[in-house]
Order: C-alpha cells, then structure tokens, then sequence
C-alpha cells in the first residue's frame, strides 16, 4: 500500500514531523501484518467472539475461555448448583492459556445463570466470561452473572443496515433516561416511543450510550465490565435488535459508545484480575490505573488484547447491525499522561514522545476493520487534543476516523454566555471558533450534549433562562429571561448546525429545552431516578413555551436536509459587521443571516451578495416558534444596487434584521 501524505501537503506545519507520521503508517502496517499474515485482513483475525464463550450447534455447547494463569476452571450455575464438579471443569487446550469443554444440550438450558470458578496458584475466585454475551443483575444481592442466551428462534432482521448517511444528523440517547417515568426504559420502549419522535424531528442518525454492560448504573456506561455483552436494565438482546431494526426501517443509522479507553476495576464482574494475575489485559505498575477516572487502563501493546479489542468491534457490526462507533475517551488512550491538564497549544505536544503509539496503532487498526466489515460504517473520535489525522484516512498516514466531535465548541459556547455580556459577543470570533477546522477532517459540531449537563453542570437552557424556567415557561406569563433565553437557544443552535463541516449532534431533550441536569440514583440522592428521565410532557403541553424549541429544532434540520446544504458545502462567509453584531454566511444556495445585538434592529441593511431573488425559509423570530413575528413569513427579497466602502457599487440585500434574530434565505433557482 503506497503513502498519499495528503495529511502533510494540506498542513505544511506537520513538515518537522514527517518522519513520525510515516513511522506511525508503517508501524499499523506491520502490526496487520503481524497479525493477519501478508495482507491487512483483519476482518479474519478478528473473531474471538466466534471461538470464545459460550456456543451451541445442533448437538453440543461448547464453553472456551482465554486464562493463561488459571490451573483449573469449573462452569458453575443454576445447572449445578452453583457447585465445582467434574462434569463442568474446563481442559486447558494448549500453550496460549486457551481452556475448553463440551456439553451434551441437556445441561445447559436457555435462560440459566452461570459464572466461571477459575483457580490459580495461592488463589480462585469467580468470573464472568471475558466473551459473555448477557450479564444480569440479581435483584437481591445486586451481584452480575452470565445468562445463558439461546433462545428457540433468532431474532429475524427485516432490514439490517441503513442506508448510506454522507452527513449525520446525531440524536445522543441514552435508553434508561428515554422515559419521563422515575425508572428504567427499555429498548422496546424507546424502539416504539422514541424513535417515531426522531424520525420525525429528521435526525438520520441515533448515538445509543451505556449499551455495554456495566455495573454501576450511574457511570452512564463509562465504566465497562462486560464489553460483549448488552446492558440488561434495558432489555435482552432481541429486545436490542428490534430497536436497532425499527431505527434501520426508518432510513436511520444507530451507533453505540464503544469504550475500549479503560475498563472497570471489578474483579467478579470485569476483567480486572481475571485469572489472578493484574496485567491479562492491562498495563502493571503506574500505568495500570487511570488516576483520574479510577479505571483501569488497556495495554495496546499486547496482541491478546488487540484480539479482544477488535473482535469486539466486528461483535456488534455483525451481532447487532450497529452502523458504527463513537469511540469513548480517545485522548485518554492517545497519550501517556491521558492528556490531563494540557493545554495543547503546540504541535510539538502531538509528536514529543508522550503518545501511546501503541494506542495510535490500535485505533487506526480498528477503524480498518470495521470498515472492512461494514463499508457504510460511521466512526466518530472523541477528543480533545486536536491530534492532526484523527479524521484522516489510512492512506493519507491518518487514524481513518470519519469524524470527530468538535469539542470545543460547547466549551466556547459557556464560556461567552458566562463570561461576557451579549452585546459584548464578537461574531466574527464565533464564525471562526465554529468552522476551525483541519481541512482534510470532517467534524460534527454542537453547543450541547450529555456532558454539558451532568450534575454539578447546567443545560444551555438553563444557563440561559436560570430560574425563570422555574415559573415563567408558560404562555401566560411574560419574561425578558424568557425571551432572551429562547431567542439565543435558537440562534446557537442554528450558527452551530451551519458551520459544521460533517455533522451535527444533539443530546435528547435538548431540542426542546429540557429545563434541568442529569443525576443518575446513587447515594448521595437517595437513589432518586428524578433527574434521569426526560420530560418529554414539557414539550408536549401546548400551554408551555418548549413545543416552541422542539418545533425549531425540526423545521432547523428538515430545512437544511431538504436544501442538501450540509453534504459537501462548507459555510462561506460573506458579511461580518463587528459593532452591528451582525453575520452572514453561505452554504449552497442558502444564505445565513444573524444579528446577535440584544437591542439594535437595523431596517434595509444592505449585505453585498449575487444577484437574484432569495426567499426566506426560516426564522428565529417567527410566532411558531415563540418569537415576536417581525417578519413576514415566507416573503421573497430580491437584490438591488447599493454602494460599498463610500465608492464600490455592487448588488446587495436590503433586510430588515429583528435584534437576537437569524434567518435563512434560499435563492431562487439556486
């Protein structure tokens, strides 16, 4: 495979580090090579899922499991009393640590708990399958077990991938907090309740978190045990399927969290001390804990644990249909010190021998894989570092992420509305925070996801609106926070969606304001599910000011899929008036006009642009959507002669331009 340093030609910054960047491409290349033979073939190397756990054909199960330092194995369970006994022990097969056993049908039933009792020198203690497939929580005692999962009929896909998304559309779920009700949802629900409601808010693409199964239900899944296995608070695995089947029916893709960053410290539950010893899977010594996340931490280097990792990855492309991954905590992996408390400032910082080329080669790996196994896949890196070729591909000497989160713009975002006061906002310092971007990546904006409104944080909204959202969201009352606070959650939202430069992600119920942060039951709340749930009767409660946000939101992304000025169109922009707060840009034929000033309205403000009629077809301030109704909807506006710079004459838009408003136009036969 030839280099194309596309990467290196587009950023002639990354000239000093050319021999890094090569070294990086090869050193994937080798590992492949070591890995797979001759050729990068890494859809047959990954497939520890087909060989390890728990299999059934027609006459025999078959239990294997990888424990290099284990001197015995015994299957235990409901079967046998949760007892050791000669008929379940497991036979190490050969030098690699590999342990195996076959039963006749009859002694294992579908639906049955079971764990590994694994001995080792001085020691034993009970596991989960490394491969399990279901791990669930006993209502008593609250520990985890592997289930037995071989129902009579598998499940049958009516349509197992969505179609091709070239620019996604990103609704960030969370299943267990999709019901406004103080409990659990479940991937039915949220197949029958949720996904109708996305489709018509025109989303293409659905963000599941938390579907690995994890014991601590308030790590929002982050805390991986049983990373084959479907997080049972939300259903079985058919259950899954019939979500993932419903989204795929509605022409949208669904991708899950794949944390391979750092897993649990569980022992019994995760892999921590599997076969007694701490570094199966993991790194020993200082680099085994993840002091700021207390986890631990995955050695890349290691080819047993690039085995699981990217058998893991093929596990549910082709177990579940998923349509990719949004990679957990990359950052994390992608250096020695996790990235904590840098700043990044520097090139250098990418290239001065703090980074986990182990990890590097692992990510890179691992997105070649899922797009040999799923060409349509998406990819999606969280990170915040900046690292250049991320969202580059393999051949061009990059990681072959398809995206990145644009990560600082939800930063930026708090850090205006909380630091300065509106008319102080510089719209030429926000077009630019939203569109820089490194030429060869796409990336995904948003002003807001999860994290923004975890406990101990606060919502956009809710920055916004503060305690007004308390007793002034009704249509009766009258509020300057009000208005300001929904005019502003429109407008970030539509400059943010305009910018972006691959894709767009909102977290549910932020389209509509949901007025209050996210706290998962614990101690500290007495175990309260109050504030992990949605309150979806907000946006449907015709007296309350939210269905306005919601509505919006849909007609905001209905507009722009229609005009298809996302796909391949980068915001150009076009006018920018620093005293005057006012911006426009363009994006195919549409044309994006803001004026961010909290008191001047402007009448017949002439922005220079080619000539033609140009209609308008969305605006902040309309009635629908809770605004002051200052424009005449749908009116058409046609270019005329005006003089710029005291001598230039050219064409230009006269426009009426409401304060804290933004309207798009469309030319006509554009």
């Amino acid at each position: 495979m030839s280099i194309t340093p596309q990467i290196i030609n587009n950023d002639p910054l990354l000239v000093p580090y050319t021999n890094t960047i090569k070294k990086r491409y090869h050193r994937v290349l080798d590992k492949a090579i070591e890995l797979c033979g001759s050729e990068i073939e890494l859809h047959n190397f990954a497939n520890g899922h087909h060989y390890y756990g728990l299999h059934c054909d027609k006459a025999l199960w078959y239990l294997r499991e990888y424990a290099p330092n284990a001197t015995a194995i015994f299957m235990v369970g409901d079967f046998n009393n949760w007892t050791e006994s000669p008929d379940y022990e497991l036979v190490r097969i050969n030098e690699r640590g590999d342990w195996q056993r076959t039963f006749t049908l009859d002694k294992i039933q579908h639906g049955q708990k079971y764990k590994l009792s694994i001995h080792w020198q001085g020691g034993k203690g009970l596991r989960i399958p490394s491969y399990a497939t279901v791990a669930i929580q006993d209502d008593i005692t609250k520990a985890f077990s592997a289930q037995v999962w071989n129902p009579e009929k598998a499940y049958e896909w009516k349509i197992p991938e969505a179609p091709l998304i070239k620019y996604p559309l990103v609704y960030e779920a969370h299943v267990g907090m999709a019901t406004e009700d103080e409990r659990v949802g479940t991937f039915r629900e949220f197949a029958d309740l949720r996904i109708p409601e996305i489709a018509k808010a025109g989303y293409n693409t659905i963000r599941l978190m938390a579907i690995q199964e994890h014991p601590y239900y308030g790590s929002f899944g982050y805390h991986v045990s049983n990373y084959f296995a479907v997080s049972s608070r939300f259903g079985t695995p058919d259950d899954l399927k019939y979500l993932i089947d419903k989204a795929h029916q509605r022409g949208i893709a669904v991708i899950m969290d794949l944390v391979h960053s750092h897993s649990v410290k569980n022992s019994e539950e995760g892999l921590g001390e599997f076969d007694g010893t701490k570094h199966l899977y993991f790194h020993e010594g200082s680099r085994r804990e993840h002091e700021a996340w207390d986890s631990l931490c995955f050695n890349y280097e290691k080819n047993s644990v690039l085995h699981f990792l990217l058998s893991n990855c093929k596990f549910w492309l082709e177990e579940y249909n998923f349509d990719g991954f949004r990679f957990d905590g990359i950052t994390s992996m992608l250096y020695y010190d996790h990235g904590l408390g840098a700043n990044f400032v520097d090139y250098s910082m990418y290239y001065d021998g703090n980074q986990d080329e182990d990890a590097i080669t692992y990510l890179t790996l691992a997105n070649i894989l899922i797009h040999q196994v799923r060409p349509l896949a998406i990819t999606v890196a969280e990170d915040m570092s900046g690292m250049p070729g991320l969202a580059t591909p393999f051949v061009e000497c990059g990681m072959g992420f398809d995206y990145r989160l644009a990560m600082g713009g939800p930063d930026y975002w708090i850090k205006i509305i909380k630091t300065l006061a509106d008319e102080n906002w510089q719209v030429g310092e926000i077009f630019y925070q939203l569109t820089n971007k490194r030429q060869e990546e796409k990336t995904i904006n948003y002003a807001e996801s999860h994290d923004q409104a975890l406990v101990g944080d606060q919502t956009l909204i809710f920055r916004l609106i503060k305690e007004a959202m308390y007793n002034k969201m009704d249509k009766a009352s009258e509020s300057f926070e009000v208005d300001r606070g929904m005019a502003l959650h429109k407008i970030i939202r539509l400059i943010t969606i305009g910018c972006s430069t691959g894709g767009y992600l909102n977290f549910m119920g932020n389209e509509f304001g949901h007025p209050e942060w996210i706290d998962f039951p614990r101690l500290g709340n007495n175990w309260s599910y109050w504030y992990a749930r949605r309150q979806w009767s907000l946006r449907d409660n015709d007296a309350l000011k939210y269905h306005y946000l919601s509505d919006f939101d849909r007609d905001m992304i209905k507009i722009l899929s229609m005009n298809l000025a996302l796909d391949g169109y980068d915001a150009q922009k076009i006018h920018e008036n620093r005293s005057n707060q006012i911006l426009a840009f363009m994006r195919k034929n549409l044309v994006f006009v803001f004026n961010f000033s909290p008191t001047n309205s402007v009448v017949d403000y002439a922005i220079e642009i080619d000539g033609g009629a140009y209609e308008l077809i969305l605006n902040t301030d309309a009635e629908k959507y809770g605004g002051f109704g200052h424009l005449t909807e749908s009116q058409t506006y046609f270019t005329i002669p005006a003089t710029f710079d005291y001598k230039r004459e050219s064409l230009a838009l006269k426009l009426y331009l409401p304060a804290r408003t933004a309207i798009v136009l469309k030319r006509k036969g554009g």
